[in-house]
């Protein structure tokens, strides 16, 4: 239930806080007072597309706080705990948008996106706008509105995804089968590649490797030579530096008892003979090692000359070869499904079965629900001077379907003009057309679980004994859930349990709304105003407190 709403320099409202009750009640004022500016609020703080335009004439930013008490729809707390907002406390909306048009939206004082709101306040709140039978009249909003009453919204959304899976197969089928030529060339050119680089079996490792390798056998004459140069200097030749390092070391260890100080030298030029060492004998292990091998070098130069011719022929470096075979090994695959013509004709089948099996399931929810829709609508149309009139709901077939269904949705009428069914933009004139809208949505008001409704002067095109009648459906619904309407019929006003006035004033040349709360006296008056206009005499008022005491 809405409790509370805050608005600050939203349009022409400068400050404004209410207070809701519980029941039904309504927004009476003269026209362009603002009646309707209170609903584009809230509508505002639930998650509606803004603007600049949203903005009072003077004011930084436009700001809308909506607080709801969360009983009763577990849903909504379910939300914020997913969420990790803290839900205790109820659900408190909170949005703003600025004079350039940038908005911020809060739940429960956590920042969060304005898709989030929508996701938190969904079920909280239903709108019925005074366009509503407007919207009637098309094909997309009938199917919405059966599908939302009979709770088939689930439904048809498998049925949405199961025809785009069908029509995805049914397209790669008939793609395949245009292209089937072109497809077998392209597979045949990638079968060969593919061929070629597997039986070269080449990776960046052996790459690397034959390089290395290359290198070495190719200057293995070099190496030889290098190392035997190193050898005889360091230990072989005649003044080898290992022996005249020994020679050193020597005489000054024996120098080292006359002067101590000789004693550190002779340490580091042990140390320097054993690293020597230890160097001599690694070239000695590297010399036996090394030899001339021309076959080999000559392996290895075959084998690095197909590696490059291969790269040549296919515009890549050698290292971008076995990324080259990944590739083409992925197309050869896709390539092998998509000329796999009995597999996609088995994929659409499948694809053709699920798309049926579920759509038909929806026909059939479609079916009842248009039955039991039709009777309970026009039982109420009884009620709103539209005695003899019968609504259908009217499943007409789709050759082969679409993305929503087997069936279009056709609201009919029968009865008004004549005693055969026809559609409802044809049959209906602007004023039975806003009552079997509000007939209709009085009855899928009744069905929801929605525990606030708001009805923006839905009764726009009524009168008389009808306006009562509208005003008695309207209470009744306020037995089981909050009501609002912004009304201009006095019937229905004085059907309310309580009452709220708005009015224009003017404040420093700047026009503001203004919102009272009436009590029974001013709830006379203003229901006098209603029925008579701008002079309220003494027979007014009586028949103003004659329509209050009834109701």
């Amino acid at each position: 239930m809405l409790c509370r709403l805050t608005i600050r320099d939203f349009v022409l409202v400068d400050r404004l806080e209410l207070e809701f009750q519980d029941g039904f009640g309504v927004l009476t004022g003269e026209t362009g007072a603002g009646k309707s500016i209170l609903v584009d609020a809230l509508a505002f703080a639930l998650g509606e597309r803004a603007d600049a335009s949203l903005v009072r004439s003077g004011g930084e930013r436009a700001e809308v706080t909506a607080e709801f008490d969360l009983r009763g729809s577990p849903a909504a707390a379910e939300w914020l705990r997913e969420h990790d907002l803290d839900a205790q406390d109820g659900l408190l909306l909170r949005r703003l948008v600025d004079a350039n048009g940038r908005s911020r939206a809060y739940l429960n004082g956590s920042p969060v996106t304005v898709q989030q709101l929508r996701e938190a306040a969904e079920g909280l709140v239903d709108i019925h706008g005074q366009h509503a039978h407007q919207s009637l009249l098309r094909s997309e909003a009938q199917r919405a509105l059966l599908d939302s009453h009979a709770r088939l919204d689930t439904l048809l959304a498998e049925v949405t995804s199961a025809w785009r899976q069908w029509r995805e197969a049914r397209n790669r089928l008939e793609a395949a089968t245009d292209g089937i030529e072109a497809l077998a060339v392209e597979r045949e050119q990638l079968s060969w590649q593919r061929a070629e680089l597997e039986a070269l079996g080449f990776s960046v490792d052996e790459w690397r490797a034959l390089n290395d390798e290359h290198k070495r056998l190719g200057h293995a004459a070099s190496l030889a030579e290098g190392t035997q140069f190193s050898l005889q200097v360091l230990a072989e030749g005649d003044s080898a530096c290992e022996a005249q390092v020994a020679s050193v070391a020597n005489r000054l260890d024996g120098l080292s008892e006359y002067d101590p100080a000789l004693a550190e030298v002779g340490v580091l030029l042990q140390s320097a003979q054993a690293e020597l060492g230890e160097a001599i004998s690694a070239l000695r292990r590297y010399a036996s090692r090394v030899e001339l091998d021309p076959q080999r070098l000559t392996e290895l130069e075959r084998r690095i000359e197909a590696v490059l011719d291969c790269a040549r022929r296919f515009r890549c470096s050698p290292d971008e070869l076995p990324a080259l075979l990944a590739r083409w090994q992925e197309r050869l695959a896709a390539l092998g499904d998509a000329t796999d013509l009995a597999g996609l004709a088995e994929r659409v089948e499948v694809a053709s079965r699920q798309y049926g099996d579920l759509a038909r399931r929806l026909s059939a929810g479609r079916t009842e629900a248009a039955v039991a829709l039709g009777g309970e609508v026009s039982q109420v149309m009884q009620q709103l001077a539209l005695g003899g009139g019968r609504f259908d709901v009217e499943l007409v077939p789709i050759e082969g379907g679409n993305a929503y269904g087997l069936e279009q949705i056709e609201f009919r009428i029968a009865g008004l003009a004549g005693s055969e069914s026809r559609s409802l933009a044809k049959v209906a004139s602007g004023g039975e057309l806003s009552r079997i809208s509000l007939a209709i949505q009085v009855v899928t008001s009744q069905a929801a679980r929605v525990p606030t409704l708001i009805f923006d002067e839905v009764d726009v095109g009524i009168g008389g004994g009808v306006a009562e009648v509208v005003g008695r459906l309207l209470r009744d619904l306020g037995a089981e859930r909050q009501v609002l309407c912004v009304t201009h019929l006095p019937q229905v006003a004085a059907r309310a349990n309580w009452q709220w006035q708005v009015s224009k004033v003017s404040d420093a040349g700047q026009p503001k709304s203004r919102v009272a709360e009436l009590g029974p006296e001013a709830r006379v008056e203003e229901i006098a105003r209603m029925l008579g206009g701008v002079e309220i005499t003494p027979i007014t008022r009586q028949h103003a407190k004659e329509m209050l005491k009834l109701s």
